[in-house]
């Protein structure tokens, strides 16, 4: 209890900062920040399975929050804010109760990086106008920043030099002993400058109003603000929330062994987001700073989010005017640092290092978050991530085929593209995915049996688990050209989920000519029946004498290498 006690505290005084500085680039009164860090980590930490994940304001949620309130008059700016808020939680427990959480591992690694590359980038981006003071059109952020670049002689000098103060504090500082509070020390020395110096026109949290202290009391908003666009709004941003902290749960492990549900996680963040809306506060989910800071600074349970609660509620009642006093541009520093040490350069070059494809995965969710928005980037993302799991699959059956040496072990060889015309039996290992594309590969890669005498095509199925109306149509569509040519397809290694349905839709459509063998505990066994079966078949249907039989046999029982391997 202790050592979540320390770190509660260690949470609570960095979350000053970051709170305030998330607000802001949501749009939003600072002070909203600071209602999130209390609310979020109290509500949400009494329910999260992944006991040390850290429920509070993030970047992405207070990126897409603001774009889902961009159009709203500023007067009902924070109305709209409460109500994206409260929807999201409301979203996020409906995504909780439909167990979207198994849905989360579809979204690539490549996906993933190229959205949070794109969420830092954005941040940075968007941090530039409070941190030169110069007002930007409206607009995208990408558009924000190069109207900036365009009129550099409007940018506010005084507040330029507030914010290389700033700058330089956080970086003497971050090399002392006194690196956990450096944040803090950030807002401090900025402050003190600008009040020694009498710079009024330097703009300050106070100027956003609603720093008189106290706590807030619950109440809703003004629900004639709900609109389908919101409501859709806030579907995004709990899908961001939900990606998010899926990644972040999933990440950790509970010290007492108990098990992590991304589900239970969900209904966690969307109670931290009804809590943080009802007391005036902006979205929330399991924020990847916060929940490393609160892992560094020794937490255990859950208990030190709560105590991070209780600490930063002491905070508001008791120093929320001097917070008043903090620059714009000070704030905007803290959240360019974050933002620039968000970029994961190592995972980036990982993702360089495979292929073009993860690179064309991670670019295309990247520039839509940047150059669009991250509602956008979250959807090509998803999109992206669907599209690429099924090529994936399709292109990822492979054939080989199987046959013993003269020492009797199993060899792997190519597939020929036809069966050659003295072709006796062919035993074929299937690899990868059968569902839809897959079966539609499998279908391209079989041998053609045009010209052969008799062909038999065994086709070893054991793993596969699944079994669609396309892999039954091209198995059907195979077993009647073999059918054509006097031969027969044989199916081995069929677990019972394959087994049942492919033998329902034999009987039902009367096919005789697909012989079907179910998967035993010895490796190979249905094989190497399905082989003497076949063999047997094949001399039978060669000549009707007893003794072409017995030779068949003879054959399958004596001679046959796969029966001594």
């Amino acid at each position: 209890m202790a050592k979540d006690l320390v770190a509660g505290l260690v949470v609570a005084v960095s979350s000053v900062p970051s709170g305030l500085a998330t607000a802001s680039l949501a749009g939003v009164n600072p002070i909203a920040g600071i209602y999130t860090s209390i609310f979020a980590p109290l509500a949400g930490g009494f329910l999260v399975s992944a006991q040390r994940m850290f429920v509070s304001a993030t970047v992405a949620s207070a990126l897409a929050a603001s774009e889902a309130i961009s159009a709203v008059p500023d007067a009902q700016r924070m109305d709209a804010m409460v109500l994206v808020t409260l929807a999201t939680g409301a979203w996020l427990a409906i995504f909780s109760l439909l167990r979207v959480g198994r849905l989360m591992k579809y979204v690539s690694h490549a996906v993933m990086t190229g959205f949070l590359i794109g969420v830092a980038v954005v941040v940075v981006l968007d941090q530039t106008m409070p941190l030169t003071g110069y007002d930007a059109p409206e607009g995208k952020t990408l558009f924000q920043f190069w109207s900036l670049l365009t009129h550099l002689g409007d940018v506010h000098l005084r507040t330029v030099a507030v914010g290389v103060l700033a700058f330089l504090t956080f970086f003497v500082f971050t090399r002392t002993r006194l690196a956990m509070v450096a944040s803090v020390i950030t807002m401090v020395i900025p402050a003190l400058v600008v009040l020694a110096l009498g710079w009024s026109d330097v703009q300050l949290v106070a100027d956003a109003g609603g720093m008189e202290g106290g706590l807030p009391l619950p109440r809703l908003p003004a629900l004639e603000l709900i609109s389908a666009s919101l409501l859709l709004s806030a579907f995004s941003v709990a899908a961001i929330v939900a990606i998010q902290g899926a990644g972040v749960s999933q990440s950790l492990t509970n010290i007492d062994g108990k098990p992590i549900s991304v589900d239970r996680d969900l209904l966690a963040q969307s109670a931290g987001n009804i809590a943080a809306g009802l007391f005036r506060g902006i979205p929330a989910g399991g924020s990847v700073g916060e929940t490393a800071l609160n892992l560094s600074a020794g937490a255990r349970t859950r208990w030190a989010s709560v105590f991070c609660g209780v600490m930063l509620l002491a905070i508001l009642l008791f120093f929320s005017k001097p917070v008043g006093f903090v620059p714009m541009t000070a704030l905007a520093v803290l959240m360019i640092i974050a933002g620039i040490g968000a970029i994961n350069v190592e995972d980036a070059r990982a993702i360089w290092a495979v292929g073009w494809t993860p690179r064309i995965a991670a670019f295309v969710t990247f520039v839509a978050g940047v150059v669009f928005s991250l509602t956008v980037a979250v959807l090509v993302g998803i999109v992206l991530s669907t599209t690429l799991a099924v090529v994936r699959a399709g292109n990822d059956v492979r054939l080989r085929r199987l046959r013993p040496d003269e020492s009797g072990a199993m060899v792997e060889a190519d597939v020929p593209t036809k069966l050659e015309a003295d072709h006796d039996v062919m035993v074929i290992n299937v690899y990868g995915s059968l569902f839809f594309a897959g079966a539609r590969t499998l279908a391209e890669r079989l041998p053609s049996p045009e010209g052969a005498d008799r062909p038999v095509v065994i086709l070893r199925l054991r793993g596969h688990n699944h079994v669609g109306a396309t892999l039954v149509e091209v198995l059907t569509e195979y077993a009647g050209k073999l059918r054509a040519a006097g031969g027969r397809l044989y199916l081995t290694g069929l677990e019972p989920a394959l087994m049942e349905p492919l033998a329902r839709v034999c009987r039902m459509t009367g096919h005789q000519d697909v012989a079907l063998y179910e998967a035993k505990e010895r490796l190979g066994h249905s094989t190497r029946e399905a082989v003497e079966d076949a063999q047997v078949w094949r001399y039978e249907g060669n000549g009707t004498s007893a003794e072409g039989v017995e030779n068949g046999k003879a054959a399958s029982e004596g001679d046959n290498r796969w029966t001594r391997s």
